[in-house]
């Protein structure tokens, strides 16, 4: 693997598609390494992050050293370890399940910073994770740190209050070395001051309303794309490119507004019929889909589950004014990508990249927090 020499950099480990990657690249961290184990979600980051290097191996069979080792990292090159460990089992939508193995991986982070000795770590998961029944595992994974790293309290935090149209809320564990970085607190991470709050309609537009159910290959979903108004959010949308980032394929056709991602869905009439005579925001009795608002916050997008859970798909919102499901790429503007960002080709994979990140909008604000201290 090629090295990359910067004086800020870190490694998203369970990096998925890159929500926290390109929060940390926005707020000016180098992200010179990613690791994960889905070859779907790694193909994604590898295309938006070309000059990342890239580790798609399980998370506990690393060590804080080979993990330095793979991403040729000595003594303080290292800034931070970031990243969000599986939550499945720790979710109160799904099972949270206390034994379920994956839920070993929240550990495994937390025992890989305490080995490879960043200036600071930042871990995201599902409020769940602060249940009662996993008190006992959440010690043992803070133990790993708490020797050397001061301990931030958990912060549950809520991505709308932060500039994203999402209602997503989601818990973050932060920790920094006081020899490499200024004092940390909480309260450092309040939502900023007259922070511009993005609803559905204000998200969505400058997207196609009218979408053609036979628009099912990656080539088809290429359609307009114009970003509006002058606000953090729409500045985020075609401009704020970090260096070396993006697909060039996807970065020259933003130049001419056009954007990938906006697929269509087969609807019976029946479907369609029921969908047209639902009030925005209540939800379809059959297929449990929420219509969204205009004037509202698009609720936690979901994820559906892996080819080892038997491939289910998420339950997709339906478009507040057309008889029809999301797109992709409406999903990417809920949840904060730009347009220039390019997921899987597919509809199943592009929906459970977006469902498992982090909001770059969000994660940009709380990583330029913890730049600004180092």
């Amino acid at each position: 693997m090629a090295g990359r020499c910067c004086i800020h950099k870190v490694i998203d480990l369970f990096s998925g598609a890159g929500g926290l990657s390109l929060g940390a690249a926005r707020a000016g961290f180098s992200v010179c390494g990613a690791v994960e184990l889905d070859s779907h979600a790694m193909k994604t980051h590898r295309r938006n992050f070309p000059n990342t290097d890239h580790l798609e191996t399980d998370v506990s069979k690393l060590t804080g050293q080979s993990l330095r080792d793979s991403f040729k990292l000595n003594g303080d090159e290292l800034a931070g370890i970031i990243g969000g460990p599986p939550c499945q089992g720790f979710s109160n939508i799904g099972r949270n399940d206390k034994n379920d193995k994956r839920n070993l991986l929240f550990k495994d982070f937390f025992r890989i910073v305490a080995e490879a000795r960043p200036k600071f770590f930042l871990a995201e998961n599902v409020p769940g994770i602060l249940n009662e029944k996993n008190d006992e595992l959440r010690e043992e994974a803070l133990d790993h740190v708490r020797k050397h790293y001061d301990v931030l309290e958990p912060m549950t935090i809520i991505a709308k209050e932060y500039g994203a149209p999402t209602l997503r809320k989601r818990v973050f564990f932060v920790g920094y070395s006081r020899d490499h970085a200024n004092p940390l607190t909480t309260d450092l991470f309040e939502p900023p001051e007259n922070v511009e709050k993005i609803t559905v309609g204000e998200a969505l537009r400058g997207l196609p309303t009218k979408i053609r159910d036979e628009w099912q290959s990656e080539e088809q979903g290429w359609r307009f794309a114009r970003a509006h108004g002058q606000g953090y959010f729409a500045s985020r949308l075609h401009n704020n490119v970090p260096p070396g980032m993006g697909d060039p394929v996807a970065i020259k056709k933003i130049e001419a507004e056009r954007a990938s991602g906006s697929l269509g869905t087969f609807h019976s009439k029946q479907i369609v019929r029921r969908y047209d005579e639902l009030e925005p925001g209540t939800s379809d009795p059959i297929s449990r889909s929420y219509r969204l608002t205009l004037s509202g916050f698009c609720p936690t997008l979901r994820a559906g589950t892996g080819a080892d859970k038997g491939s289910y798909q998420a339950v997709r919102p339906i478009h507040p004014t057309e008889a029809r499901v999301i797109t992709p790429r409406e999903a990417a503007r809920l949840q904060g990508f730009p347009d220039w960002f390019r997921f899987a080709p597919s509809k199943w994979h592009s929906f459970r990249q977006i469902g498992n990140s982090v909001s770059p909008i969000l994660a940009e604000r709380i990583l330029t927090v913890i730049l600004n201290v180092l």
